[in-house]
């Protein structure tokens, strides 16, 4: 190998070794690309996402609150209802006990 091609391989090879070198950079460049635009829709979106997330949580405390008041009145209400039905089988019971006795005191 003479110093002439010597001269020319080395220059190919140097000269392929930018191409890469430039390729690589712009494809770096092309994909970890943020813009200021893009910075600031990004925080917006940040933004909405955090007021999305409050809403949530705000929304499941709601609807924790409102199942506790649900459960709790429900309770009551079977309670009132148990209670109900212990005085009605009372009524019935004191009813046919009362019923017997007239009906002894007739027979009489």
């Amino acid at each position: 190998m003479n110093r002439t091609e010597f001269i020319i391989v080395t220059t190919i090879v140097l000269f392929v070794a930018f191409l890469l070198g430039w390729f690589a950079s712009w494809l770096i460049h092309r994909v970890a690309r943020v813009t200021q635009s893009d910075m600031g829709e990004l925080d917006q979106m940040a933004k909405a996402l955090h007021e999305a997330e409050e809403t949530r949580d705000q929304a499941i405390t709601y609807l924790q609150q409102r199942e506790a008041e649900l459960t709790n009145q429900m309770t009551q209400t079977e309670a009132e209802l148990r209670a109900a039905m212990d005085g009605l089988r009372e009524a019935r019971q004191e009813a046919e006990e009362l019923r017997a006795y007239v009906e002894r005191i007739s027979a009489q």
